[in-house]
C-alpha cells in the first residue's frame, strides 16, 4: 500500500512538473509554427475562419514570389556581414578588456566597469543622434562597416561581462607557471587564458552574432541605400499605408529567423556552458 502511494506521489510530481514545461514550450514554439503556416498561405486564405492550422507545402508560389520580387539574398548577405563582423570585432575587443578587469588592479577599474554597465541601460534612441553625427564626420555613414562598428561598441560590453566571469574562474597559478617559463603577459593571454575560456568565447560570439543579426534601429537610421539594407529593415519596408503583404512578410520572417535558430541549436551547449560556468566554478 505504501509503495503504491509513493508511486502515485511521484507520478503527480512529474505531471505537475511537466505541465508548466509543456506550456512554456507551446508559448515558445507556437509563434514560430504559426509564422510557417502563414508563410505558406495565399492572401485569400489568411483571413478565413476557421484558419488553417497546417502547413500547406503546395503553396510554394508564395516563397517563389518573395524571391522574384524582393532582393532577399542581398539583404541576408548584408545581415550576415554585419552579424559576423559584429561578433568578431566585439569579442576581439572584449577579450583584453575582460582579462584586464579580471587580472589587474589599477585606479579607475571599477569606475570603468560601472560606466560599461550604465551604457547598457541607455536606449538606442538616446545615442542614435550623436552616433549619426560621428559616422557622418568620419565618412562611415551609409556603410556596412560603420554599422559594424556601432553594433560592436554596443555588444562588446556583453562580451566583457561574460568573459570576465569566466576568467575569474581560471586558477592564477597556471598563468604564474607560464610566466616563470618565460611567457609574456600577452602570451599568457593567448596561450593559456583564451584556450581555457573557449566556452565563454564561443558563447560571447553567439550572443554578439545575435545582436548584429537582429539589428534594426541603427540600420534604419544609418543606412539609406537599399542595396545595403539588412533583412530587418527590408522586411519593415513591406509595411504599407493601405495594404501589407502578410504572406510575403511571414515568408521573409521564416528565412530571416531560420539561420539564427540553426546557429542556436548548433551552439546551445557552448552557449549554456559559457554563461553558467562563471557562476558554478
Amino acid at each position: 500500500m505504501r509503495n503504491s502511494t509513493n508511486t502515485v506521489l511521484r507520478v503527480a510530481r512529474m505531471v505537475l512538473l511537466l505541465i508548466p514545461i509543456a506550456i512554456a514550450l507551446f508559448v515558445a514554439i507556437f509563434p514560430v509554427y504559426w509564422m510557417l503556416v502563414m508563410g505558406f498561405q495565399k492572401g485569400s486564405n489568411l483571413y478565413r475562419w476557421p484558419p488553417y492550422f497546417t502547413i500547406d507545402v503546395s503553396q510554394l508560389d508564395v516563397i517563389l514570389r518573395l524571391f522574384r520580387t524582393q532582393p532577399v539574398f542581398l539583404w541576408l548577405t548584408n545581415t550576415l556581414f554585419v552579424a559576423v563582423g559584429t561578433s568578431l570585432l566585439s569579442v576581439g575587443l572584449a577579450i583584453p578588456a575582460a582579462y584586464s578587469f579580471s587580472r589587474f588592479r589599477y585606479r579607475g577599474r571599477k569606475t570603468f566597469q560601472v560606466y560599461l554597465l550604465i551604457s547598457q541601460m541607455l536606449p538606442a534612441t538616446v545615442i542614435v543622434v550623436p552616433l549619426f553625427v560621428l559616422l557622418r564626420s568620419t565618412s562611415l555613414l551609409n556603410t556596412r562597416l560603420g554599422l559594424v562598428l556601432v553594433d560592436s561598441a554596443i555588444s562588446a560590453t556583453i562580451g566583457v561581462w561574460v568573459l570576465k566571469a569566466y576568467f575569474n574562474t581560471i586558477p592564477f597559478e597556471l598563468e604564474e607557471a607560464a610566466i616563470i617559463d618565460g611567457c609574456s603577459r600577452l602570451q599568457v593571454l593567448y596561450r593559456i587564458a583564451i584556450p581555457l575560456a573557449a566556452p565563454a568565447v564561443a558563447s560571447s560570439l553567439v550572443i554578439c552574432f545575435f545582436e548584429g543579426w537582429n539589428e534594426f534601429t541603427f540600420a534604419l537610421t544609418f543606412i539609406s541605400n537599399q542595396e545595403l539594407w539588412v533583412a530587418s529593415v527590408g522586411m519593415a519596408s513591406w509595411i504599407g499605408w493601405l495594404t501589407t503583404p502578410v504572406e510575403i512578410m511571414m515568408s521573409g520572417a521564416v528565412l530571416f529567423t531560420l539561420p539564427s535558430v540553426v546557429l542556436f541549436l548548433i551552439m546551445q551547449r557552448q552557449l549554456v556552458g559559457g554563461l553558467s560556468a562563471g557562476s558554478i566554478k
